[in-house]
């Protein structure tokens, strides 16, 4: 059996581990270490397992990760996040579906600290979610807005999937983290838009809230919330300006954050100790999928299946549209049935090569493959962070109802995703003006 054909047998018992149910990491290890065995020997196979999970743990640019993982975790523990909503609701009082709106712009401060799109919704939702309905806004759109909105944790820096990425692909990742700005930004700007709009023409579906705020009371609210954008303004301005690597942003974010919590007086053992364990679970979760990536990747290398698919996307000639289109149909596939890192891992080391082929920008390629592992976190019949919102309410919102809410801000990520590709500059223009 040639090298290829072993390689495409171990795609497809990937392919039957996952339809089994068996965690991913396991599923990329295990069915790698079997076709290194077949391909060299089984000596090959164990010395590599012996050696790589050291070196990719004790990769550089990939201690980002906990930093930023500790310094959301830090900001959330010590109530950093907790009067963001507040001071939303407070100045779009006046704007149709403003709850929902505040809602949106919320988990976009708290993408902002976090990096995480599944805390993001969970965090959000539980401040949310309960105000809405007690206003009477509809529970598809009050449920909707919230799992929706946890999209943005991957696309708004700090950024989990991006730091992944850029390891993987060996990008930059402080430009990938800068490129995501304008997209994150784009598609919260378009949620809100929506949900203006259909407020506006259903004013049933978000009656107007009917309570006077004063702007001194406005201006109050202000001064409670400033340490979240001091915290998210100093690691992106730090990265930008060239001040700081991600990794040491990220150090620094930490940092911040708790002689920010210190004095605020919420920073306890307690919080701390919780803070320290969300880190490590978080961490050792997203390592023990990576090193099984990179294990696959070796393997196929090992196979030489990345240069057989470079030469068939010569061969087919296919247009650089066409080749991201195909990965994108790809993208939304995988994603309603597997985790969205997941996803990115075991497509990357398949769709690398015929990219690489065609000389595609990887920042560019880097927004859209993270823009669709987040879009196939709404969608059916897993949808992630639309169970992750059914947990905040239990039973008081079917889980019909949360879908049907969230397929219109499907169809704004349908829009978000034409521009992106239409205009790649929307994701270039900020990595351009760091050079």
């Amino acid at each position: 059996m040639s090298d290829t054909s072993i390689a495409l047998l171990v795609l497809a018992g990937i392919g039957v581990l996952l339809a089994c149910r068996v965690p991913i990491a396991f599923s990329l290890g295990f069915s790698s270490f079997v076709g290194i065995c077949l391909i060299r020997n089984p000596t090959a196979a164990l010395g590599m397992i012996g050696s790589l999970p050291f070196n990719f743990a004790a990769s550089w640019e990939l201690s980002a990760v906990p930093m930023f993982l500790l310094m959301g975790a830090i900001a959330y523990h010590t109530g950093m996040t907790s009067s963001l909503f507040q001071a939303a609701r407070m100045w779009l009082n006046g704007v149709p579906g403003g709850l929902a709106v505040a809602t949106n712009f919320t988990a976009a401060g708290f993408a902002a600290a976090s990096g995480s799109s599944v805390a993001t919704s969970a965090a959000v939702g539980r401040l949310a979610i309960p105000e809405m309905l007690r206003f009477g806004y509809a529970p598809s759109l009050a449920t909707g807005t919230v799992a929706a909105a946890g999209t943005l944790g991957a696309l708004i820096p700090p950024s989990i999937p991006f730091v992944l990425y850029g390891w993987f692909t060996e990008q930059s990742v402080g430009q990938l983290l800068i490129a995501g700005i304008i997209p994150g930004l784009l598609t919260a700007g378009l949620y809100s838009a929506m949900i203006i709009a259909r407020c506006t023409r259903n004013p049933s579906l978000a009656p107007m809230v009917r309570e006077t705020v004063t702007w001194s009371e406005k201006v109050s609210i202000l001064k409670q919330i400033w340490p979240l954008p001091f915290l998210i303004l100093g690691v992106i301005g730090s990265i930008y300006s060239g001040l700081a690597t991600p990794t040491e942003a990220g150090a620094l974010g930490a940092l911040f954050s708790l002689i920010i919590g210190a004095i605020r007086g919420e920073l306890t053992v307690k919080s701390l100790r919780d803070a320290t364990r969300d880190t490590l679970v978080t961490t050792s979760s997203l390592f023990f999928l990576a090193i099984g990536a990179v294990l696959l990747t070796r393997f196929l290398a090992m196979a030489g299946l990345p240069g057989a698919i470079a030469d068939a996307v010569t061969e087919m000639q296919l247009s650089e549209l066409e080749l991201v289109i195909t990965m994108a149909l790809v993208y939304l596939v995988l994603g309603m049935f597997l985790d969205p890192i997941g996803v990115m891992l075991l497509t990357l080391p398949v769709f690398l090569p015929a990219f690489h082929a065609l000389d595609v920008n990887l920042i560019w390629i880097g927004v859209i493959v993270v823009k669709m592992i987040e879009v196939g976190l709404l969608t059916p019949p897993v949808g992630l962070l639309v169970y992750v919102v059914k947990g905040v309410v239990g039973n008081q919102v079917p889980i019909s109802v949360i879908f049907r809410g969230v397929s219109w801000f499907l169809v704004c990520e349908l829009v978000i995703m034409v521009l992106l590709i239409a205009f790649p500059q929307l994701s270039l223009w900020l990595p351009e003006l760091m050079h």
